[in-house]
């Protein structure tokens, strides 16, 4: 009868034991997911403050965006849609804006944060930067060119 208890009392220990094993199993994938798991979803439409329209949506685990509609749609000095008139590769120069990527390579980088590269179609250069959901409906975007940082808030598109 000792011998009976004292194999019950092993066996409760020993699903005591698998069971905080899988508990923190599960905690640790809940934080390799990462943003995912936190709820980030910057996916739709977002407004700069220039009234450039840019989509962003998800590229496996990164995060994409390309611009989709421009205000002006017309450069006002050619009349013309605009072009990536500044890009330093010459021959991107002619190729229409619309549809430009704008967050490139950006990998989460915590809850609602992600770490890549964007470009500036102002003056046609990439740069290290981040994207940081500051609100379901405000977007932080953040780069660096040399020494200098700046950064603007994207405000979303309806929902």
């Amino acid at each position: 009868m000792v011998s009976l208890l004292n194999r019950g009392l092993r066996l409760m220990a020993l699903n005591r034991l698998a069971y905080r094993s899988v508990s923190g199993l599960v905690l640790l994938a809940a934080l390799a997911l990462g943003p995912r798991s936190a709820g980030a979803d910057p996916a739709g439409l977002w407004l700069d403050k220039d009234g450039t329209t840019i989509k962003v949506e998800a590229c496996g685990q990164m995060l994409c965006a390309a611009i989709v509609a421009l205000k002006p749609p017309n450069d006002p000095a050619t009349g013309k849609p605009w072009t990536d008139k500044n890009n330093s590769d010459r021959k991107l120069r002619d190729r229409p804006l619309i549809g430009v990527p704008v967050f490139l390579e950006m990998q989460p980088d915590g809850a609602g944060r992600w770490s890549g590269k964007l470009y500036d179609s102002d003056r046609g250069t990439i740069v290290p930067g981040r994207v940081i959901e500051v609100s379901p409906d405000t977007l932080r975007v953040e780069g660096c060119l040399w020494m200098l940082c700046g950064g603007e808030n994207l405000t979303r598109v309806g929902r």
